[in-house]
């Protein structure tokens, strides 16, 4: 029998904040983020307690100062060179009722001399299509450091790196979804990081209500973004529903709606055939709901990078019809 009370674990405090009850839990500060993070990204928490934070934190819904202290810890923990990035275009959803489509909008973009880098967190719910899955096909470079992705930028003006290659320690929270049976806080989280501190963050957030907490977290962090309720969770402009952007520049939030592109719905392919985006992508096939779920999603890009409406629009049009060169 143990007669002296062991010392606290210094974790526990933030397990107590979240799990307190209706009355005593409370969101954390963003001090008390930036701590509780940088003690998961440094591996001094017990598995159990890695378990109760994020179903915790998943339950009491993450504030927009708790993502914006998570992601200094996470930043202050990198240590990437300068590389210069125009869009960063997290990929961590993965598609179940359309193509992704968003892949095509990406090439093109990159093809028009913008530089994107993609990240994604791999396959971790079954029945879904997965950016990673495609890379090859696609002929989108896949590097495994930040030296790989500055070359690929350099010669191709894309790149995707595994979000496991430059933050394992939450790659490794994310593949904790088939134990906890949930998506953890993480997959939020991986939306905002903006590793290389890109001109514009794109997020697509699918829960309605997460879309302003996500733009709030990145108006606190400084960074100009983007974030709209993609189809699927990806970003991806559903063409045949009314598209809200929520948008942060300079610190000053700005909102649009843009009216659905498609009088009617499209009917939801029977299969998700991979080969049908390298079709269209080389101009030998077409696809109704494709082509407008590209152009709005570029026209998306092109107006989180500061161009109008009208002006994203016409200059999607441009990109697409061009983007061969």
């Amino acid at each position: 029998m143990n007669l002296v009370t062991p010392a606290e674990h210094p974790f526990a405090e933030f397990v107590r904040i979240l799990g307190k009850g209706k009355r005593g839990a409370r969101d954390m500060s963003r001090e008390e983020a930036h701590q509780a993070m940088g003690l998961l990204l440094d591996g001094k928490v017990e598995d159990t307690q890695l378990g109760a934070f994020l179903m915790l934190l998943r339950h009491k819904e993450e504030s927009a100062v708790e993502l914006a202290g998570f992601t200094e810890a996470l930043r202050e923990r990198l240590s990437p060179p300068a590389i210069a990035v125009d869009l960063d275009w997290p990929t961590y959803a993965g598609k179940k009722r359309h193509l992704p489509w968003f892949l095509l909008a990406v090439k093109a973009l990159a093809a028009s001399g913008m530089r994107i880098h993609l990240h994604g967190g791999g396959a971790h719910t079954a029945g879904r299509l997965y950016s990673e899955q495609l890379l090859e096909c696609l002929e989108v470079p896949l590097c495994r450091s930040w030296s790989d992705t500055a070359s690929a930028l350099d010669q191709h003006r894309l790149a995707f790196t595994p979000l496991g290659a430059w933050a394992p320690q939450l790659q490794r929270m994310i593949d904790l979804r088939n134990i906890l049976g949930l998506r953890s806080p993480i997959h939020s989280l991986a939306r905002i990081l903006n590793p290389l501190g890109a001109r514009c963050v794109m997020q697509s957030i699918f829960h309605p209500g997460y879309q302003a907490v996500h733009r709030e977290a990145s108006r606190l962090l400084g960074d100009t973004a983007v974030v709209i309720k993609g189809e699927g969770g990806e970003i991806e402009a559903n063409p045949d529903a009314t598209c809200h952007l929520y948008g942060t520049q300079g610190g000053e939030n700005w909102d649009e709606e843009w009216p659905q592109l498609s009088p009617a719905r499209h009917v939801k392919p029977a299969s998700l055939d991979p080969q049908l985006l390298l079709a269209v992508w080389k101009g030998e096939a077409h696809d109704a709901y494709g082509a407008l779920a590209i152009q709005a999603t570029l026209a998306v890009a092109l107006r989180g990078l500061g161009s109008s409406r009208e002006q994203a629009f016409a200059r999607a049009q441009t990109v697409w019809a061009q983007r061969h060169g």
